[in-house]
């Protein structure tokens, strides 16, 4: 059966974007400043020439990736808060292959150091992944435990044994073999040819969710794992498999991002890109072409305040703040529409029963 497109969500993720930028205008004038001008500034900052746009391309690419990886664990039911250890795993340990590996040939080193990448991050969402099927441990907890420990292993990694052999420079490893490094597509961006496999990991992820058995089965066992498990479905297995492609998506993005932009490790490699995916994947509420969408939309905004901020003065944390009230009515909506079908059912009985009464005296 073919599935009806929810137009009640299209509608409150549109009013929600709404009421965000009228409450942003509201804080801008109260702060001095004129809205029209600073949202002017914002689209500005994002088009205004080609590294902007490649700076909210590659933006882009990293919130997809990361949502995506949150629907994976979200399709089969499991919540997989742990991306962002998973991609500082991935983004050191890709990069120490990078430099063991710097005297072999680009077509050695960069496969090579992408399966380390995906193979680390795979290998830390196995765990709470392993623990939530077999002994009920909430991943959420272990999840979020198991972040601080993968960013205080790559701070000693790349404060000790790993470390940059030029002493002025603080936790970060050596850097890359120049040829390893991944093609600048728009000069002075950080847009890469990582977005080529970005795009083929993107359209494999959203065919084998919406377009095989497995995706269907994925899907069930997320919805009613019962009587997935009494259907023959194995769900323990599929649980766990998701749990490590989706570990391992992060690990690759932490490898695109080294290899791409940074060309070292170093703890500023991601700015909690993983959480900022997460947020996306929850307001497009775990459907994959949504959260495609909306990756690009926040990334206009993330990197438009920023360009807002040097152009017209207005402080970039006003993304924040938009985004913050679009999370807030976007998880306020079933609630809302509640609300107003029970209003609305209210009304529509006393109206039945002023019309039966009228009939009555009749």
């Amino acid at each position: 059966m073919k599935k009806r497109f929810n137009w009640g969500y299209l509608v409150s993720l549109l009013l929600s974007v709404l009421l965000a930028f009228a409450i942003g205008a509201v804080i801008l004038v109260i702060a001095g400043f004129d809205p029209l001008q600073a949202y002017a500034a914002m689209v500005d900052g994002a088009f205004s020439n080609a590294r902007h746009i490649g700076d909210f391309l590659e933006y882009a690419m990293v919130l997809c990736l990361t949502g995506l990886a949150c629907v994976l664990g979200s399709r089969v039911g499991i919540f997989n808060v742990g991306g962002e250890g998973q991609l500082l795993l991935g983004a050191v340990v890709s990069c120490q292959v990078g430099v063991w590996l710097a005297g072999y040939s680009a077509w050695i080193a960069i496969p090579a150091a992408a399966l380390a990448a995906m193979a680390v991050g795979g290998f830390y969402a196995l765990i709470p992944g392993w623990l939530k099927v077999k002994v009920k441990v909430n991943e959420v907890i272990t999840t979020i435990m198991l972040n601080t420990i993968a960013a205080s292993i790559c701070q000693y990694l790349a404060k000790g044994p790993w470390k940059n052999t030029n002493k002025n420079m603080v936790a970060a490893t050596e850097k890359l073999d120049p040829r390893f490094w991944f093609k600048t597509l728009i000069p002075g961006s950080g847009l890469s040819t990582a977005i080529v496999a970005a795009v083929v990991i993107t359209f494999l992820t959203w065919y084998v969710m919406q377009k095989t058995s497995v995706g269907y089965e994925m899907k069930l066992t997320g919805q009613n794992p019962r009587f997935a498990f009494f259907s023959g479905i194995k769900t323990d297995r599929i649980v766990i498999v998701c749990m490590v492609i989706s570990g391992a998506m992060c690990g690759l993005v932490g490898m695109f991002r080294v290899y791409g932009v940074e060309h070292l490790y170093r703890s500023s490699i991601s700015n909690q890109y993983y959480f900022e995916g997460l947020t996306v994947a929850m307001i497009a509420h775990y459907d994959p072409v949504t959260v495609i969408f909306l990756s690009f939309f926040f990334a206009v905004l993330k990197i438009g305040a920023q360009g807002m901020e040097l152009s017209a003065g207005v402080p970039n944390q006003i993304y924040l703040i938009i985004q913050t009230v679009i999370i807030f009515f976007m998880a306020a909506e079933s609630g809302i529409f509640a609300s107003l079908r029970a209003g609305s059912q209210r009304r529509k009985a006393r109206a039945d029963i002023r019309r039966k009464e009228g009939e009555g005296h009749a």
